[in-house]
């Protein structure tokens, strides 16, 4: 009687974390990875360059950065992930092409890993790919009109973040407009 072995997959497969076929691809390319990740309240976005000891972060920001420097409420919508994105592309200092690395995230034109990318590529990095995502889509624009179209009680419940900071969710197109000439007017 011959007994079968179970192989059990690496930890971070278990658990649906990392994607180990899509990273080797991304890491054999040899360029540097800009990395984008969501989650409930945030957007992180980091370049990483592969070494043989281990993946190096060469430079990082979150969306939290935004509400500190320049008072955009750090939220997890495209309009935030743009701006994100062109902050990551001015501390960045790579100059040459770089990959955009959504990990497990499931690839939806004009999701959030996209405008993200979008953002990098408007702030001055060179992308591989092409990221075609309308800008009002990701102006803030929408939020606005969505806001308008909801009952007052409506909006105090889903926009009630904006409202503590006292932010009005019609002046968030302005406040974007502000928030991303004020980036891009900084140096490098």
């Amino acid at each position: 009687m011959v007994k079968q072995i179970n192989e059990v997959k690496f930890r971070r497969r278990r658990e649906g974390v990392t994607d180990y076929k899509k990273r080797l691809a991304l890491v054999k390319s040899g360029l540097e990875r800009v990395v984008v990740r969501k989650t409930n309240k945030r957007i992180l976005g980091q370049v990483i360059r592969y070494t043989e000891k281990g993946d190096a972060v060469t430079a990082s920001v979150t969306s939290d950065e935004l509400a500190k420097k320049y008072g955009w409420p750090s939220r997890s919508n495209r309009a935030t992930a743009y701006l994100t994105g062109m902050l990551l592309a001015k501390k960045a200092k790579s100059g040459g092409e770089l990959i955009l690395d959504i990990g497990i995230t499931t690839p939806i034109k004009g999701s959030i890993p996209f405008t993200f990318a979008k953002g990098c590529v408007d702030g001055g990095m060179r992308l591989k790919g092409k990221f075609e995502v309308k800008e009002e889509m990701y102006n803030a624009t929408p939020l606005a009109k969505y806001a308008a179209q909801l009952k007052s009680e409506d909006v105090k419940r889903r926009f009630g973040g904006y409202a503590s900071k006292n932010i009005s969710v019609d002046s968030l197109p302005k406040l974007f407009n502000e928030v991303k000439a004020k980036i891009q007017s900084e140096k490098r």
